[in-house]
């Protein structure tokens, strides 16, 4: 590893491609679990070699980092493109599409809930969505001789744990050559022109499940559900619910759904590759106008680092404490200790209620067990380790295609040097 990162640091020096490295003024998060660990200057160092060389070999168009030891930002590099045509620089505080980094908020806002006692995890779900006590599950993925699916009533109830978990039999998940699979993405939450969270999650209800909930974890739209259950219980419109209870208290100021941006020229524009793997604007395609619980938030680096360091520090931050540490800690437990995108071959992560953990040392992802992540489609990430102390926020804004190289390469290999023993 050490000689990799040599290398890295030589070829920037070569190259002399340049970015910013900038100190943001976060409060530290008020913690006395320090570890005495700290992110060096070589790793430092290697980090911001790797992403000038990526940017400027046209590998990808920019990116933005932050790390935090011990509840306190240590180290944050911008570099890059924004806008590449514009030739608008990366900033620290650039405006980004997180996607699939919505999902541990809305689990945050669930969790919330259930704190206050309006919301149980062994809840049927039916108990706020009435149409969700008729769920049928698939007998085979693909149709029988007449074209339809087989079906059977589910033999225990949809729970509200089941959303958190991923357990819930919700697809599509990645079985992209089952009937089933394509029947979810032609009638699934995103397949419908117009309706918010509430029509879309109901047609939801109509579809036959994947399999009994509670038994595999399963990638699809379950933070989707949840987030519509909150806005049940809660009696208000998600987004205002987020804003109330999580972004406000939390100094989350630049933290908001896509559809209330009203200036996308102010986000960085996303890229992807064409099939000479050359850098062209990206088609976008989860970008949506309504309240999604599974994607959907546009953030900075430094509003969703403070929403990091609330997880670390037990669910509170800056003095404002959003749930207590024992749910954190619930949260944070591997749930469901193996299936986690085994489908994608990805070894060594399982799943706690709405967040990603690391369970085995050789992991296909970086990190340590017990760490906890989540990434989004749009090649973001952020993971909090508790056994070393170190936060880190790393994004870049790039859509995968089948010419990209790898799933999110760069952001994971930022993170390898990051938590890197050498």
């Amino acid at each position: 590893m050490k000689s990799f990162l040599l290398w890295l640091v030589f070829i920037c020096a070569l190259v002399g491609c340049s970015g910013s490295g900038e100190n943001i003024n976060l409060p530290a998060a008020d913690s006395n679990n320090r570890t005495g660990a700290n992110l060096s200057w070589f790793k430092r160092a290697a980090m911001d070699a790797y992403m000038k060389y990526s940017v400027w070999s046209e590998n990808r168009s920019g990116f933005v980092t932050m790390f935090a030891q011990d509840g306190q930002v240590i180290h944050a590099s911008a570099v890059g493109w924004a806008d590449r045509e514009l030739e608008k620089p990366m900033r620290i505080d650039t405006h980004m599409r997180f996607a699939s980094m919505t999902k541990p908020v809305t689990a945050i806002a669930a969790l919330i809930l259930v704190d206050e006692g309006k919301l149980q995890l062994n809840d049927h779900v039916a108990s706020y969505i009435p149409s969700f006590g008729d769920l049928r599950v698939a007998v085979n993925e693909n149709k029988n001789a007449n074209d339809v699916f087989d079906t059977r009533a589910i033999e225990k109830p949809l729970l509200v744990k089941h959303l958190l978990m991923f357990s819930s039999g919700i697809g599509p998940g990645y079985s992209n050559s089952t009937d089933l699979y394509k029947h979810w993405m032609a009638n699934g939450i995103r397949s419908h022109k117009s309706g918010g969270l509430a029509e879309r999650v109901e047609k939801l209800s109509r579809l036959p499940l994947f399999e009994e909930p509670g038994l595999v974890w399963r990638y699809g739209s379950s933070a989707d559900v949840l987030a519509r259950v909150v806005e049940v219980v809660s009696g208000q419109a998600f987004d205002m619910f987020l804003e109330e209870r999580i972004f406000g208290p939390l100094g989350m100021t630049n933290t908001r759904f896509l559809h209330a941006v009203s200036d996308h020229h102010a986000l960085a524009q996303v890229y992807t590759q064409d099939p000479n793997g050359e850098l062209i604007l990206a088609p976008k395609r989860i970008d949506s106008e309504w309240n999604e619980g599974g994607s959907g938030l546009v953030s900075t680096a430094p509003d969703y680092m403070r929403f990091a360091l609330m997880i670390w520090n037990g669910g509170e931050f800056d003095g404002v404490r959003i749930l207590p540490k024992q749910v954190i800690s619930d949260m944070t437990l591997p749930h469901v200790k193996k299936g986690v995108f085994a489908r994608r071959d990805i070894e060594g992560l399982g799943w706690g209620l709405g967040i990603g953990v690391v369970v085995k040392e050789d992991a296909t992802l970086p990190g340590t067990i017990g760490d906890i992540f989540w990434g989004g489609y749009y090649g973001t990430t952020f993971f909090v380790s508790p056994s070393t102390g170190l936060v880190g926020v790393i994004l870049s804004q790039n859509e995968m295609s089948q010419y990209s190289g790898g799933y999110q390469t760069p952001i994971y290999a930022i993170q390898a040097i990051a938590v890197s023993g050498s």
